[in-house]
């Protein structure tokens, strides 16, 4: 069974795969300072018996990587952590290729591989919203490619922020309003989070979908993943498709990479 672990700012992604099949997931959240053993008490509780015959990993937190290559190096099976000189196979075509977040390279793999297909089997854009801790909207070109995209702070560091800076204002629960118009604070807090991230997320995909059909004249498919995407993705009127754990999916797609380009027969 493959294991891919998605360590991100707030929660981290567990899950396990027979062949392309996701079998179990899980979301734990993430501790910046946790040690290697600490970390194993946790991969332990949460696989309990299961084989675990390979390992794909990335880490959007610097301060925990030391504990996760320990962990990772303990593995008897086949390991990979997805970072600067891991071929992918996804051709970064920004300014500074070892800016870019090795989740948001894995989550561009899944969404060309699962969605980068359209009805007639021809290759199409995908705009990727990933909704966590910052709010992502990546652009994947025809042929996988990764374009760049816009990153906005995230839905519950918002609310925090305000929580924090503003001092008649408090932390709400989240939760989508049944009107726009909030009758007392609780339900204008929740009408500017929800909604207003729903009305950014279109605004974005609007502008970056019109640059990518005039870079390649035909129209991305717009697909919402991120542990707060549930929250927010019914009140968005550009969002066509849902993989609520598409890095995974991605991490599984590298994986499997990897192990194919080390199976090929060396040059005569």
């Amino acid at each position: 069974m493959l294991l891919t672990v998605d360590v991100g700012n707030s929660q981290t992604v567990l899950a396990t795969f027979d062949g392309d099949r996701r079998v179990d997931c899980w979301r734990v959240t993430t501790a910046p300072r946790a040690t290697a053993d600490e970390l194993r008490m946790v991969w332990r509780g949460l696989l309990r018996d299961t084989e675990v015959t390979g390992v794909a990993a990335c880490s959007t937190v610097p301060a925990l990587l030391p504990a996760l290559r320990q962990l990772l190096d303990s593995f008897d099976v086949p390991v990979v952590l997805i970072g600067p000189g891991v071929k992918t196979g996804v051709p970064l075509h920004v300014d500074n290729p070892r800016e870019v977040g090795a989740d948001r390279v894995v989550t561009a793999l899944a969404a060309h591989e699962l969605f980068g297909r359209g009805p007639e089997g021809r290759s199409r854009p995908v705009v990727v919203v990933d909704f966590g801790t910052s709010t992502n909207v990546d652009a994947v070109g025809p042929d996988g490619q990764f374009l760049g995209g816009a990153l906005a702070p995230g839905v519950e560091v918002s609310l925090e922020a305000l929580a924090t800076r503003a001092a008649q204002l408090r932390s709400v629960e989240l939760t989508v309003p049944s009107q726009a118009i909030g009758k007392n604070t609780v339900a204008a807090l929740q009408s500017g989070l929800v909604l207003g991230f729903a009305g950014l997320v279109d605004g974005l995909v609007d502008r970056i979908a019109a640059e990518i059909v005039g870079q390649f004249g035909a129209a991305p498919v717009v697909v919402a993943t991120g542990g707060l995407a549930p929250l927010v993705i019914d009140s968005c009127r550009s969002i066509a498709e849902r993989e609520p754990d598409l890095t995974v999916h991605g991490l599984r797609l590298a994986f499997e990479r990897q192990q194919a380009a080390g199976r090929k027969p060396a040059s005569p």
